[in-house]
């Protein structure tokens, strides 16, 4: 099967979040299956040039409608660590991807319209044919917009569209410029409740709702949150949209790359380890206390690993730090925030706990240090208020760092209570809680401490039992291409 993926984000090369981790494993694993499978991603600036090799220029004068002019692209190539990568670089006087930023910018909406044109326009000019286009989040949401209501006509008859909803949070709301900007115009058309205009705001379209209503299958980064956002407030005002096109609606969890996730040949961290030989770990605690200047004690170590924002649980998060210290834990964090108020905050933190030689607050993003922190913690806490998929507690699992997270998303789906979870021993392999509130992480913390001090035996169960557990991409590969084949058929 000929896949073209077309995504805001693709780790290494660019990353914010789990978005560039899906894309890179998940085309990964389908090319590991035998298909072909490309990428397009924007040009950024600040793309990680160096994780490309053999960047060259594919296409070196594609014109691109927009409004009523047309914008001279160039179009690289390049393999970033054996993936195909196409890379769009607009010349204009907007310079939509010279921002020394991936997001932020005000006019965000107008610079990925821009690259959703522009890519049709590419696939259309190179005769790229693909059995599917698999678009991820609002950034791509007008890829199967204009595909249905412009490329076709123009040829682009064969592929079919699968959209992926990493969080609903972000939807990319917008006004009438962009239809006229991408050649849609037709207001009256699209500003319709069954179309691209905003379920609340009607003045206001809204990309990622436009992806849900084009696309012949939508997807969720887990089965939890395809629940969720079609019968909670989890939708962000889409519910309507979502379960009038629920026939099309399905939840795959999102997998974990293995290979770069392998406490077993991790040369990120200070030492090897597998489920057999889990007392090398140990030795990743050691380097974790030396790298924070920790003292050398019998306690264990909680962590935070991720970004800190709302959505993250920020005062569960400074709450648990507290709790932690003063239940004889050690606390480690590694975090940034794109929130000054938030940033603010943790730097407060940082400052307070400065002098505590049981805590270390990171206040960055370092993904050779991230592989420190969980090979050398013991449990790692994911406090959020919502949370699509995870990726950190998939990583704590992998490490044998024992989760303690809040039921929802994708944590309810791959982390199983120690002491209540309707599972057998086997299959529990960390601590859940219910409620967002401090009473709520402290229930976890304690039986997750208390299991950790009394019973250390069946501590190490837990952290084995997660270390057997495969989050890998071998089964959502499969799950997607099983998506793939059913909406070639229709």
């Amino acid at each position: 099967m000929y896949i073209v993926m077309i995504a805001s984000e693709c780790a290494p090369v660019a990353k914010v979040g789990g978005l560039g981790d899906v894309v890179f494993g998940l085309c990964r694993e389908l090319e590991i299956r035998g298909n072909s499978v490309e990428i397009i991603l924007p040009k950024y600036d600040c793309l990680r040039y160096g994780e490309i090799y053999g960047l060259t220029v594919s296409l070196q004068d594609l014109w691109v409608p927009w409004h009523d002019r047309s914008v001279h692209c160039t179009v690289y190539f390049g393999f970033v660590h054996g993936r195909k990568c196409f890379f769009i670089e607009p010349h204009s006087p907007e310079n939509f991807f010279n921002r020394g930023v991936f997001y932020g910018p005000a006019d965000d909406d107008q610079r990925f319209a821009f690259f959703n044109k522009a890519t049709l326009e590419f696939m259309l000019r190179a005769n790229k044919h693909p059995d599917v286009i698999h678009c991820h989040d609002w950034q791509t949401g007008l890829v199967p917009v204009l595909l249905y209501e412009i490329y076709k006509q123009a040829g682009m008859t064969h592929p079919r569209v699968c959209y992926t909803l990493h969080n609903l949070a972000h939807q990319g709301v917008t006004r009438e410029h962009i239809l006229r900007a991408t050649g849609l115009n037709r207001p009256g058309y699209f500003f319709h409740p069954d179309r691209l205009q905003d379920n609340f705001n009607r003045g206001a379209i809204n990309l990622m709702k436009g992806g849900i209503v084009y696309s012949n299958f939508v997807t969720t980064v887990s089965p939890r949150y395809a629940w969720e956002i079609m019968h909670t407030d989890q939708s962000f005002g889409l519910g309507h949209t979502l379960h009038v096109h629920r026939q099309k609606v399905g939840g795959i969890l999102n997998g974990l790359d293995y290979e770069v996730w392998n406490p077993g040949t991790d040369p990120r961290s200070a030492a090897h380890y597998t489920v057999e030989t889990l007392d090398q770990k140990y030795a990743n605690k050691q380097a974790l206390r030396q790298r924070f200047w920790l003292r050398d004690v019998f306690k264990p170590i909680v962590c935070f690993v991720g970004r800190l924002d709302h959505q993250k649980g920020v005062p569960l998060i400074t709450h648990a730090i507290g709790y932690c210290l003063q239940h004889g834990c050690q606390f480690v964090l590694l975090g940034t925030s794109p929130d000054s108020r938030i940033a603010q905050h943790f730097s407060g933190l940082k400052h307070f706990y400065n002098d505590n030689p049981d805590c270390h607050l990171e206040l960055g993003f370092n993904e050779d240090l991230s592989h420190l922190i969980y090979a050398g913690s013991d449990m790692i806490i994911v406090p959020s208020l919502f949370e699509p998929c995870g990726l950190t507690q998939m990583i704590g699992l992998r490490y044998g760092t024992v989760p303690i997270v809040r039921a929802t998303g994708g944590l309810l789906d791959t982390v199983f209570d120690a002491n209540h979870a309707n599972k057998p021993y086997g299959e529990r392999n960390g601590y859940v809680f219910n409620d967002f509130n401090t009473a709520g992480i402290e229930s976890a913390l304690e039986r997750a401490i208390g299991m950790w001090n009394n019973f250390p035996q069946h501590f190490r169960e837990l952290m084995a039992n997660g270390m057997r557990t495969d989050y890998s991409w071998n089964h959502p590969g499969q799950n997607y291409l099983n998506v793939y084949d059913y909406i070639r058929e229709k």
